[in-house]
């Protein structure tokens, strides 16, 4: 079903501190996810890759979770509910990510921090009271 609320009439004008502090954290993970993407497809244009369709595949995903991200920040400053269960979905890939970054014989436990700190504060914010109350559907 077609969103067909005018924007200025989506989110009152009190936000609360929390979800505005979501915002920023999904905003932030948007141009992360940006960048990777950029980094990601000047990789396959200019170096030679040692699987051409894996490295397609990984550009290709790489640009849906852009899209994503970018869909879950709009709706997120829209102030929509659908929002919530996109937003807690990435927070538990990024966090499975963190989880492998911790690991392994090639582990980079910064990485794996950087990953996991973001995701544990969206999704506690996700979750609050008052973050719940601001994206509350109001059809």
């Amino acid at each position: 079903m077609p969103d067909t609320t005018p924007d200025d009439q989506v989110v009152p004008r009190g936000r609360p501190a929390a979800l505005l502090v979501l915002i920023v954290v999904v905003g932030l993970e948007f141009l992360a996810m940006a960048a990777v993407t950029v980094f990601l497809l000047v990789e396959l244009l200019t170096a030679a890759a040692a699987n051409v369709a894996s490295a397609i595949a990984l550009v290709v995903l790489a640009v849906l979770a852009t899209v994503w991200l970018g869909a879950m920040l709009a709706g997120l400053r829209r102030g929509r509910a659908w929002v919530r269960s996109g937003i807690i979905v990435w927070q538990v890939l990024q966090g499975a990510l963190a989880i492998g970054a911790f690991q392994g014989a090639s582990r980079v436990p910064a990485v794996g921090w950087a990953l996991l700190i973001p995701a544990l504060l969206a999704i506690t914010l996700v979750l609050s009271k008052s973050v719940t109350a601001a994206l509350v559907r109001r059809d």
